[in-house]
């Protein structure tokens, strides 16, 4: 069955949502994989070897694993972290694996993930944003009023993560990391390019801070489809609303066309905020039930990808009651009138 080409940015369990949606639409798929993690096993591996830390390539690896043939055992091996006290204690198998991979192969992260992808017979293939590890620096506007310095600069996914506070700014060091081609190639193929969700200053944002990809996304052809977060995250976007993601992602966007923002029809209390904010990308708004029901803040598989399945000019997958005229409504951030099943009043 073909479909369309789609790569998905981004990192840990925001990107394996988007994963676990794209999956019931294509075959034909991309994760580009940040590799800025320097906290847990993937620091302490990062810090001991030179490698890219493994942990969000696994879980987007699991993340496509087949369905059949004990494959979905092998990824949850995958993903068990050890137990006990010593020293591979809180080490997920996986990182060991992709670690022991790399060094099998020289070095090259591309090969040894390619050979979990044979493993697991993922749909789809996993690649690294960058071919060396990365770190995360910001300017974070702390909130203690009685702070003389106000502004500081907290370097590290995990420090900025946990630090209270509002980040200003967010740059990636080495600012213009290598890219490996086949990362390149596949943008340059892409039908559908996806950001999000996902932590929006440490898992999102840091694609578009890669001069490469950057480039990469201004050139390409692709249709661009952010989807937001159900929430805000705490330590990094607390008190964001749907809107002010979408400002602080147009702030990041450098010349790469946005044309569809996903966002949970339940979780958006400003619909009109949001529209003008999208309609200031020059987007398309779409508000859908794409969370799990029961008021989790996860995204459901089956949800996403009946909203998705549109956008990317394939027939709609997962759950059919959740399809385009049922609970879903578009917004055009183009001029003219409200077309019907459009949001009324909101011209």
């Amino acid at each position: 069955m073909g479909g369309p080409k789609v790569v998905a940015f981004g990192g840990g369990h925001g990107l394996a949502a988007a994963l676990a949606a794209w999956r019931r639409i294509t075959p034909d798929l991309t994760a580009v994989v940040t590799v800025a993690d320097d906290g847990g096993s993937s620091g302490r591996i990062r810090r001991e070897m030179p490698v890219l830390p493994p942990g969000d390539l696994r879980m987007a690896l699991a993340a496509l694993a087949d369905d059949e043939g004990g494959r979905q055992e092998m990824a949850r091996l995958l993903q068990h972290r050890l137990g006990g006290s010593g020293a591979l204690a809180g080490h997920p198998v996986g990182n060991l694996v992709l670690t022991g991979l790399v060094e099998l192969h020289g070095g090259d992260t591309v090969r040894a993930l390619d050979a979990v992808c044979a493993l697991l017979r993922t749909r789809g293939r996993v690649l690294p944003m960058a071919d060396v590890p990365l770190d995360l620096v910001a300017r974070v506007e702390t909130v203690d009023p009685d702070d003389p310095a106000r502004t500081r600069t907290i370097r590290g996914q995990v420090a900025i993560a946990s630090t209270p506070g509002r980040v200003r700014e967010i740059l990636v060091s080495p600012p213009d990391p290598p890219v490996h081609p086949d990362v390149l190639e596949a943008i340059a193929a892409a039908d559908v390019v996806s950001l999000g969700p996902g932590s929006w200053y440490t898992s999102v944002l840091p694609h578009l801070l890669v001069p490469r990809l950057r480039e990469a996304l201004a050139a390409s052809r692709a249709r661009v489809v952010v989807v937001l977060n159900l929430e805000p995250q705490p330590g990094e976007t607390d008190g964001f609303s749907p809107e002010e993601h979408l400002r602080v992602l147009q702030a990041h966007l450098g010349g790469v066309a946005l044309h569809t923002v996903i966002a949970d029809v339940d979780s958006v209390v400003d619909r009109c905020g949001l529209l003008s904010a999208v309609r200031e990308c020059g987007a398309e708004l779409v508000l859908a039930p794409v969370a799990e029901s029961g008021g989790s803040p996860r995204h459901d598989p089956g949800r996403l990808a009946a909203a998705l399945a549109p956008v990317a000019g394939a027939p709609t997958a997962g759950r059919p009651e959740v399809g385009q005229g049922e609970g879903t409504h578009v917004a055009t951030g183009a001029p003219g009138p409200v077309v019907p099943g459009r949001f009324e009043g909101e011209r």
